[in-house]
C-alpha cells in the first residue's frame, strides 16, 4: 500500500462529496477559497472544559516554548495545540465543534490514565481513547440488529443489499478526524472503528446539528457508564469506502466481493472446535 499523503492545498470541491456531507451542510466550507482563519475557528465553537476554561483552537507557532504535553496543555489551559494549513488539525477542529462533550471527556480520561500510568506507559484504554479519537465512526441505527450484522462482517447484506437504508434509518458520522483527513486522497484499505447508537424514530426527524448534540450526549453516557473506551473490544472495523456515496468508484456487489478490503468474520478458536464435535 502507497504512504497516505492528504493535499497540499485548501480544495473546496472536496466537501461536495459524500464524506465531507454534514460538514458541508453544518459549515458551508464550499465557500472557503483557502484555509479558515482562527479566528473563524474559534467562533464556532463555546465550550469549556472540565476546569471551566473556554476551549480554544491556538496556533502551533504560539506554544513552541510549550514542554507539556498535547493533552496536558488542552486540559490546564483549554488551549488546543493546532497547526496551520494542516488538514488533520483542521479537521480535529471540527470534531471538537461537533463533538464538544465527548473530546472533553476523552481529554480528562487521558489526563486521568497519564496520572496513573505515567506518560511513556500506555494503558489499554488509553489505546482505546486514542484509537477512537483519530479513527471512531459513530453510527446511528434504528435495531441492535445492524449493529451485529456489521459486527459478523456481513458487508454484502448490510452496504449492498440494504444501500438504500443509508443516511437514512443507518446514518453514519465521523468521529476520528484522521478518518477524515484521509478521505481527502481515499485508499482501498481504509477503515474506521465502529461505535453503535441505537435511536428512537424522533430522531431522525431533528435538524443536523441536534442530531450530533444528542450523539454527543450518548457518547459521553456511552463512555462514563457502559465503559465502551475501555479497551478495543466495543469497537469493531468498518471499511469507509463501503458506506454508500462514500466511495468514487462503482460499490457494485463485486466490489464488496474484495476480501482483502471486506475481510470476512474470523472464526474464533471456540467456533473451530464446535465445528469438529459435529463430525465426530
Amino acid at each position: 500500500m502507497k504512504k497516505f499523503t492528504a493535499p497540499e492545498d485548501w480544495h473546496s470541491q472536496l466537501f461536495s462529496q459524500g464524506p465531507f456531507a454534514h460538514l458541508q451542510a453544518l459549515r458551508n466550507l464550499q465557500a472557503f477559497t483557502t484555509w479558515p482563519s482562527f479566528e473563524w475557528l474559534n467562533a464556532q465553537l463555546c465550550h469549556q472544559n472540565s476546569d471551566g476554561q473556554q476551549i480554544v483552537f491556538t496556533p502551533n507557532a504560539l506554544l513552541e516554548n510549550e514542554t507539556r504535553y498535547y493533552e496536558e496543555i488542552i486540559a490546564q489551559t483549554g488551549r488546543v495545540p493546532t497547526r496551520e494549513e494542516n488538514w488533520h488539525d483542521f479537521f480535529g477542529a471540527m470534531i471538537w465543534c461537533l463533538f464538544p462533550k465527548t473530546k472533553s471527556l476523552l481529554n480528562r480520561l487521558h489526563i486521568e490514565e497519564i496520572q496513573q500510568h505515567g506518560l511513556k506507559q500506555r494503558s489499554r484504554k488509553r489505546n482505546a481513547l486514542t484509537l477512537f479519537d483519530e479513527c471512531g465512526l459513530v453510527l446511528a441505527i434504528p435495531d441492535i440488529k445492524w449493529r451485529e450484522k456489521l459486527r459478523a462482517h456481513q458487508w454484502t447484506e448490510v452496504f449492498f443489499e440494504h444501500r438504500a437504508l443509508w443516511h437514512h434509518e443507518l446514518r453514519p458520522f465521523v468521529f476520528g478526524h484522521a478518518n477524515y483527513e484521509m478521505l481527502t486522497n481515499p485508499f482501498i484499505g481504509l477503515t474506521g472503528k465502529l461505535l453503535c447508537i441505537v435511536v428512537e424514530a424522533s430522531f431522525y426527524a431533528l435538524p443536523l446539528a441536534a442530531q450530533y448534540r444528542y450523539l454527543d450526549s450518548q457518547l459521553v453516557k456511552m463512555i462514563q457508564e457502559e465503559n465502551v473506551l475501555d479497551d478495543n473490544k466495543h469497537m469493531s472495523p468498518l471499511p469507509l469506502l463501503g458506506i454508500p456515496n462514500w466511495h468514487f468508484d462503482d460499490q457494485n456487489e463485486a466490489f464488496y466481493a474484495n476480501q482483502d478490503y471486506f475481510r470476512p468474520k474470523r472464526r474464533s478458536a471456540n467456533d473451530s472446535s464446535k465445528r469438529a464435535e459435529k463430525t465426530l
